[in-house]
């Protein structure tokens, strides 16, 4: 009792120590990392806008760049659970160039000409996702067996994969770019056609804004309801602020980007509307591949926070010893991870083969690094044990704002693969140096 009394004095001392900063981070609760990482983006935004001379920060190029992210963060999503436990996954970008190329031989070839079903059925684009969705789950499926319960290293199994499912993409049409692909797949791409418009996107952003609010209302009645620390009235209102700005700010630029003038043209002549002079203004709205990625992500953060899998992911790359003699089945918490890779590796396929238009032998090279650099940037560690699905997306969006950047810059690819490799170096540095301090 003594020792508790004599604390009390001690801990007002510290905080009242404290200064300003501090004191606005822990009534906020914010992640300093995730800061971090924010500031980190929008320095890289304002110096690749001063250099590509005003081209960067455009509603065409930011809408352009959250297309280009979604690929890449869907699959970095299921990366994060890899890594939290230990584990690597080389193979990500030659399973999403193989299964985009299952995907595209069914729409052009296998489906038409087998089965009679035509480009523009109602089915065709429901069987070739399906058929996608399989081939990435029994090839995540294979890979976690091996990795799991014949306990090959997932290096070693995934470094082979990578091999064999690029061989494989060329093997099916034997090096052919395939194409055209069925028109309502193609939505999942984005374009104008791919995206919801102005009046749906704002629908969205205010469904978004409620969803924030709800989510702070009843994260305080459930720290009432369990006696934990409040935040702050000013707190609240402050993040509720801030995370409704955001969506707006981003719903107004996807907003502020129109379609190209022959699309509206055409647009006109089969609606039969009359284009003023200065022009029809529709906008794009939010991509379709962007919603798709924001979805993947909910249900992932969700997956890794809210259910009982997501413990034991976690569990397990905290100390696996530990964890396999806490009863939990680690070898089959290990290979539903990679069959929820694989998954995640098709719904890419996917995105990218849909906004292409063609699936392509070159289809997801070397998009392994980027996805194992954009969940390791996001905070997650390659020691195992932690890690975040938002900072895993965000890390998605950095690393593609470097690439978009660089060839704005007009820098030879050579050189981007040389930035790329330089900035996951130093990611892993500072994940480092982060774990000795904290």
């Amino acid at each position: 009792m003594t020792d508790a009394t004599s604390n009390l004095p001690l801990d007002r001392a510290r905080e009242s120590e404290s200064g300003p900063i501090r004191k606005f981070l822990n009534a906020t609760e914010l992640d300093t990392r995730m800061l971090g990482m924010v500031g980190a983006l929008l320095i890289i935004w304002i110096g690749l806008h001063i250099l590509s001379g005003g081209l960067f920060l455009t509603s065409r190029n930011l809408w352009n760049l959250s297309v280009q992210s979604s690929s890449v963060a869907i699959m970095a999503t299921g990366m994060v659970l890899v890594i939290v436990t230990r584990n690597i996954d080389l193979s990500v970008g030659s399973v999403q160039g193989f299964i985009g190329m299952v995907m595209g031989v069914a729409q052009a070839e296998f489906l038409p000409r087998v089965l009679g079903i035509p480009l523009g059925s109602p089915s065709m684009w429901i069987i070739a996702l399906v058929s996608g969705l399989v081939v990435g789950l029994l090839i995540g499926a294979l890979q976690g067996f091996l990795i799991a319960y014949l306990a090959i290293p997932a290096f070693i199994v995934t470094l082979g994969g990578l091999l064999v499912w690029r061989g494989a993409a060329w093997w099916v049409t034997s090096g052919r770019t395939v194409a055209p692909l069925d028109p309502t797949f193609q939505l999942m791409g984005g374009g104008p056609a791919g995206s919801i418009g102005a009046t749906w996107s704002w629908v969205v952003a205010i469904i978004a804004c409620l969803a924030v609010v709800f989510m702070l209302v009843n994260g305080r009645r459930q720290r009432k309801r369990f006696k934990f620390p409040q935040r702050p009235i000013w707190a609240e209102t402050f993040l509720g602020v801030v995370y409704c700005g955001v969506i707006l700010g981003a719903v107004s630029i996807a907003n502020a980007y129109p379609w190209p003038v022959g699309i509206v043209r055409r647009y006109a002549e089969a609606n039969n509307l009359t284009v003023p002079e200065g022009g029809l203004f529709i906008a794009h709205g939010i991509a379709v591949p962007v919603l798709i990625a924001i979805a993947i992500g909910i249900i992932m953060t969700f997956i890794s926070m809210r259910t009982r899998f997501g413990r034991y992911v976690f569990a397990i790359g905290g100390n696996p010893e530990a964890a396999e003699l806490a009863g939990i089945k680690t070898r089959w918490v290990t290979m539903k991870i990679f069959m929820i890779m694989g998954l995640l590796a098709a719904v890419s396929a996917a995105v990218s083969s849909a906004r292409q238009n063609a699936a392509t032998n070159v289809m997801g090279t070397l998009d392994e690094l980027l996805v194992i650099a954009a969940a390791v940037i996001g905070g997650t560690s390659l020691a195992g044990g932690s890690g975040t699905i938002v900072g895993a997306m965000l890390g998605a969006l950095l690393m593609q704002s470097l690439q978009s950047g660089m060839v704005l810059l007009g820098l030879d690819t050579p050189l981007q693969n040389i930035v790329v490799g330089a900035v996951l170096v130093i990611a892993v540095w500072l994940d480092t140096l982060y774990r000795k301090r904290f």
